[in-house]
């Protein structure tokens, strides 16, 4: 599976290069494998990131800023999102990979799955 992070290399927004800055280095971070796409030099890139963006993610003038954020050709979400994921430990729930052993996300995701198999164990004690 590849990330795909959506990126304009000559932005003139401060804010817009703060939030790739910190897309990316986060996921250099986690050892995460990416492909950086630039908007700004290359129209195809910039048509497939408008095109495959859900129309409920655009903002009102339809079009969206980067970063935005790809697994193949799945939409993870944009800065916001990943930032929410960022926050509650679920960067790589957010980008569809599993997450490495002993990783909090791993812990988190094996006790939700101990979880569920205990209510399937319950109800099946009931019948």
């Amino acid at each position: 599976m590849v990330i795909k992070v959506f990126l304009a290399s000559s932005s003139g927004s401060t804010a817009i290069k703060k939030k790739q800055q910190d897309v990316v280095g986060f996921l250099e971070a986690l050892k995460v494998e990416y492909t950086p796409l630039d908007i700004a030099c290359n129209e195809d890139n910039r048509m497939w990131m408008r095109e495959n963006v859900p129309s409920e993610k655009k903002p009102s003038n339809g079009i969206p800023l980067p970063p935005q954020i790809f697994n193949e050709e799945g939409y993870c979400g944009d800065y916001e999102t990943f930032f929410n994921a960022k926050e509650d430990n679920l960067v790589y729930s957010f980008l569809g990979l599993d997450p490495p052993p002993g990783s909090k996300e791993e812990d988190e995701a094996e006790a939700v799955e101990e979880e569920e198999e205990d209510d399937v164990d319950e109800t099946k004690e009931d019948e």
